[in-house]
């Protein structure tokens, strides 16, 4: 019986990503505030994450690694989890941090139901999480 009851309480989040910043929103929730994730920036150069180019030694910039662990940490407990994010490959925030969460995040990871590739920056928060609603409404009727 909990688990049914834990089920009904654990969230739909939608993360809209780019290299600038993580917004999280809880997509049952009408007129949600999105919680704001952004990368440290030290040195203030706009705060935006660091190309992959920029990898020393093989390790991540802190600043990144920062920044996808913040991100995991909001996404615990959450029933499922949709991406969204602009780009494809290297240059997409959305894959990159799909990639992190299935490395080190396997169990936030588990919990990725889709990602979808749009262009948030011309698309409205109400937008956004209608097409979020639409997607779980399709994917949880199967």
């Amino acid at each position: 019986m909990a688990k049914t009851d834990d089920r009904k309480t654990a969230p739909h989040l939608l993360v809209v990503i780019d290299h600038q910043e993580a917004r999280v929103y809880r997509t049952e929730v009408h007129g949600a505030v999105p919680l704001r994730i952004t990368p440290f920036d030290p040195h203030g150069h706009g705060r935006h994450l660091h190309s992959a180019h920029e990898w020393t030694d093989g390790k991540r910039q802190p600043e990144r690694k920062s920044f996808y662990e913040g991100v995991a940490k909001t996404l615990r407990g959450a029933e499922q989890v949709l991406l969204f994010g602009g780009g494809t490959g290297r240059s997409s925030a959305m894959e990159m941090l799909l990639a992190d969460l299935k490395d080190h995040h396997a169990d936030v990871a588990g919990k990725i139901v889709g990602s979808v590739v749009v262009d948030a920056h011309h698309t409205t928060e109400d937008q956004l999480l209608a097409k979020a609603r639409e997607f779980y409404a399709e994917f949880n009727r199967k």
